[in-house]
């Protein structure tokens, strides 16, 4: 059942009628004042004309038309005007101004662009070994970053030591720029940890694969940074489809209440899975913010220098106790959801290769190159470089002791539990048969 919006059915009925309050005021203000009310004196023809009577037929369309109008609802609201997008550097690398986010990389040096550049281009490469290793059966599932490395990088790197991070389970580029090591990240896909490093030692919490409940645990630390009277920030990320979790809506709230020092990234990839954005929200997901009492913006993601501008931005707002920010960066997944999803059932090839043209990496590339900060010597000893990176994932994954089958027994009770040791003793039986077959097998 098609829903009309109010405009359209103004443009259908005569082509020149406007539909909507614009029209409703361009139709009164052509309208005739209406008549004074007839008096006892006045003569009869300036009396106000009877209504019409209704004929069965007209009756009869009357009620059609009722009818419609209650199966269809109400019209359709007429779709936002394009939110605006900071943007730094367009997609060919040039630089363009922004008044209100400039001063926040007003003094950035050449080897910071450099080093920047340095941190998308080893995480690329350490993603794309990632997805090797998996291909290969080396990991059991791995969940691609490819094409959101600037937004990753840019609000990474615009964290202060201090900071806490919560993130989901793709933020590679986030961990690098933490400190945490890649091959640490790769355990938890081998299935040989739970994680793989110590959340205190970068202030990078543990990968969380339940979908929105993150934020929920970063609001939380927020609050409890209030209460210490420290003045670092915290900043969790999410994405597109997790917004529509209730988990995430609860974070705002009570963020936004208790006046919480939390900056929210949204990584708006355009699909959540097979679940395009337009299909989850009537309005740009950074316009939800002001719903719950708090600032939204929109970055280009694919700008790394404008996403380290506008996390800066709003980290400085969250630590001078202003309260939460949410952060929609405009970015896309190039690759698959995991390496469990095949993209091409659900998206076009001329779609991806649209956004192909706004390559993060890329673009801060040309900007290197036009403006003299990097030459073919540096591009070439990182190419080195992220190789060498490549090997050391594979050889470290590879090497991976395997875990004990028993240790999922451990700790599950602190004082221990009957049917935990009943199930312990059968899974120790079920291990030992195998032992069993192998002496059989040699025997024979």
């Amino acid at each position: 059942m098609t829903v009309e919006s109010s405009a359209a059915r103004g443009t259908r009925r005569g082509g020149t009628e406007t539909g909507g309050d614009a029209g409703r005021t361009a139709r009164a203000a052509e309208s005739p004042k209406p008549a004074k009310r007839a008096t006892a004196k006045a003569p009869a023809k300036t009396a106000a004309k009877a209504p019409a009577k209704r004929t069965p037929a007209k009756a009869t369309k009357a009620a059609k038309t009722a009818k419609t109008a209650e199966q269809t609802g109400p019209a359709t609201p007429a779709a936002p005007a394009e939110p605006q997008l900071v943007q730094l550097l367009t997609p060919e690398g040039k630089r363009v101004a922004d008044a209100e986010y400039d001063p926040y990389v007003a003094d950035i040096t050449a080897e910071e662009l450099r080093g920047l550049y340095r941190d998308m281009v080893l995480t690329r490469r350490f993603d794309a070994e990632a997805t090797s290793l998996q291909r290969q059966g080396e990991l059991g599932l791995w969940a691609s970053l490819l094409g959101q490395e600037a937004a990753q990088i840019g609000s990474g790197r615009a964290t202060r030591g201090d900071d806490w991070v919560f993130p989901t389970y793709r933020e590679h580029g986030v961990a690098w720029c933490r400190g945490v090591d890649p091959v640490n990240l790769l355990g938890m896909f081998r299935g040989v940890n739970h994680g793989g490093w110590d959340p205190n030692s970068n202030n990078f919490q543990l990968y969380t694969i339940v979908i929105g409940s993150q934020t929920l645990h970063a609001t939380g630390y927020a609050m409890g940074i209030t209460k210490d009277g420290a003045d670092s920030a915290v900043i969790a990320y999410f994405g597109d489809g997790a917004s529509s979790q209730g988990d995430v809506n609860e974070a705002f709230t009570f963020s936004a209440v208790y006046n919480a020092p939390v900056v929210f990234f949204c990584q708006n990839n355009q699909w959540a899975i097979s679940e395009p954005t337009e299909k989850q929200t009537r309005v740009p997901l950074y316009q939800r913010a002001s719903g719950f009492g708090f600032p939204g913006v929109r970055v280009d993601g694919n700008d790394v220098l404008a996403c380290l501008a506008v996390t800066k931005a709003a980290l400085a707002r969250a630590r001078r106790g202003e309260g939460p920010t949410l952060v929609e960066a405009f970015t896309y997944r190039m690759g698959a959801h995991t390496t469990s999803d095949d993209p091409t059932r659900y998206r076009s090839d001329d779609e991806r290769e649209s956004w192909e043209a706004r390559d993060p990496i890329q673009r801060l590339r040309a900007h290197l190159e036009a403006e003299g900060h990097a030459d073919e010597a540096f591009f070439a000893e990182l190419e080195e470089e992220s190789e060498a990176l490549g090997r050391r994932v594979r050889e470290a994954v590879r090497a991976m002791p395997d875990p004990d089958p028993m240790a999922m027994f451990e700790h599950t009770y602190a004082d221990g539990h009957a049917l935990v040791d009943e199930e312990r003793a059968e899974f120790a039986a079920y291990q030992a048969s195998f032992e069993d077959a192998d002496v059989t097998g040699k025997a024979n």
